[in-house]
């Protein structure tokens, strides 16, 4: 049955205009929103209970899932952010944040605007319940009620304050205090055309993420200390990114921040089994170079790899030559493949493009410059420092630092008996 079948066999059921209706009904499914459960908000919409049956039941929050449909819950508002999106061709503010009870917690987006302020207690009347990133949401709408109630005791920190080192994907109404290590500014081509922003990292004393300003803000400039408030993350190369929407409030920081210059520290099976890391150093030995490394050749387009003059983008390319270095990494607690960039790939090969390209040519074949790279670091142990992120194809170290290892292992473990023997 179309939508439009659906949208007539509804306004007739109700007495009320098709079009309206039809309106209404294509709003809720390209939300998402399965096509019963939308006629069901409708009819509750317009005044008909769908047959009798009764309005949607009260939950825990803990209780609530994907197929509840709709539901009334009584929570306390931990969070509120605000942002616009664009909707079917429109710019939308919508309001969105995280919800607690004493069972547990949900995130929620608001269509509307409630006047939600973290620490209010409400029960939120019929809320339709969708699936974004694999876990239930709460969605907010016109058919929504929502009530303010007394005050409620949930085992949950209200407000939003955060450090770096606890932020997830999803995090939204989040404040920090950081430090600006990083920023560069760049032009995109965004939803409305050529777009100044601004990229880089933030630190603070527990760790360090990669952040977008999409306003380009002057205040936000490398060196600078602020409070920012009211911004919410994204996963970006398998690692949480902090994004400043045009509803960020930024303001000088009035103390100084102990922002640490060290990676943290991690074996290969903790950064892995993270799902992905900001910042992070392994200890291992390398094993072997993987194809792929030593003199390559970039599409100019888009500086993918290509393979025989073939780009998987753009076809027949006139190829731009690199270097690249990509290593499996073993510290005997699992493997990672560290890719290193052109500047660190030519510091172990100890030449630059021209030169891999004059030994290439003398050998009239490639290989040689990868094998002359594995010579120099394969069964060598080294300290590595990168952005860790890990997807179906397994997990990648991008190396910010590739260091041999001073020390041998027999003096790091008599120095770590030492250690747990004090």
């Amino acid at each position: 049955m179309s939508l439009d079948d659906h949208a007539e066999g509804l306004a007739s059921d109700l007495g009320v205009d098709k079009e309206e209706v039809k309106a209404d009904l294509q709003n809720l499914v390209e939300y998402s929103v399965p096509i019963e459960e939308a006629k069901q908000s409708l009819r509750r919409k317009y005044g008909d209970g769908g047959g009798g049956g009764s309005g949607p039941s009260r939950a825990d929050i803990a209780d609530v899932t994907t197929d509840s449909g709709s539901v009334t819950v009584t929570a306390k508002v931990l969070t509120v952010g605000k942002r616009s999106i664009r909707y079917q061709g429109n710019e939308q503010v919508i309001f969105e944040g995280e919800l607690a009870d004493e069972t547990g917690t949900i995130s929620y987006t608001a269509w509307e605007d409630f006047g939600l302020s973290s620490g209010d207690t409400i029960t939120a009347g019929n809320a339709g319940v969708r699936e974004w990133e694999g876990r239930p949401e709460l969605n907010l709408g016109e058919s929504t009620n929502i009530a303010f109630e007394d005050d409620i005791e949930v085992p949950y920190d209200v407000g939003g304050e955060a450090d770096l080192e606890s932020l997830e994907p999803g995090d939204r109404g989040i404040s920090l205090e950081v430090e600006v290590v990083e920023v560069e500014q760049k032009t995109i081509d965004g939803r409305d055309g050529e777009t100044e922003i601004k990229s880089g990292v933030l630190a603070d004393e527990t760790a360090r993420l990669p952040f977008t300003d999409w306003e380009a803000r002057p205040e936000i400039a490398a060196g600078a200390r602020l409070r920012v408030e009211d911004v919410y993350v994204r996963e970006f190369r398998g690692v949480p990114s902090v994004n400043f929407s045009e509803f960020t409030t930024v303001a000088p920081l009035d103390r100084d921040l102990e922002v640490s210059d060290t990676a943290t520290r991690m074996t290969v099976r903790e950064a892995v089994e993270s799902g992905g890391a900001y910042d992070v150093e392994v200890l291992g030995s390398i094993v072997a170079v993987r194809d792929g490394s030593g003199l390559i050749e970039r599409c100019p387009e888009c500086g993918r790899v290509t393979q025989n003059g073939q780009c998987r983008s753009h076809g027949d390319v006139d190829g731009e030559d690199d270097l690249r270095v990509k290593a499996i990494v073993d510290d005997g607690t699992g493997t990672v493949t560290a890719v290193l960039d052109a500047e660190r790939t030519a510091e172990v090969y100890g030449g630059d493009v021209d030169d891999a390209k004059a030994q290439a040519r003398d050998a009239m074949d490639k290989e040689v410059v990868a094998d002359s790279i594995r010579d120099e670091i394969v069964g060598r142990e080294f300290r590595i420092r990168g952005n860790l992120s890990v997807d179906d194809y397994g997990a990648n170290l991008e190396v910010t630092e590739f260091d041999e290892c001073d020390d041998a292992p027999a003096d790091r473990a008599k120095a770590l008996l030492a250690e747990v023997a004090e």
